[in-house]
């Protein structure tokens, strides 16, 4: 359970999440593609976002929108790095 006193920035997000959605649940995960380990750096967070579709990446107190970024170099073989699990 996410408490006010003891997480309140996360506390809130998902109070904020709630109003938008009617749903006052959110889902944890790793942050990672498949067969990649899981991102550790801002710069790993980013290329991963980017790489993927996601639409909206949150960096402490930063707010990512996809359609903001300017697109990567060509990066045909980034998931050729790893072999899948």
């Amino acid at each position: 359970t996410v408490h006010a006193d003891t997480n309140p920035r996360f506390y809130e997000l998902i109070r904020e999440f709630e109003k938008a959605t009617q749903c006052a649940v959110v889902i944890n995960t790793s942050f990672n593609v498949r067969g990649e380990p899981i991102v550790c750096t801002p710069e790993q967070a980013f290329r991963c976002f980017m790489r993927t579709e996601m639409d909206t990446l949150v960096l402490e107190n930063f707010v990512l929108d996809k359609k903001d970024q300017k697109p990567l170099g060509k990066d045909d073989n980034w998931q050729k790095e790893f072999e899948l699990d």
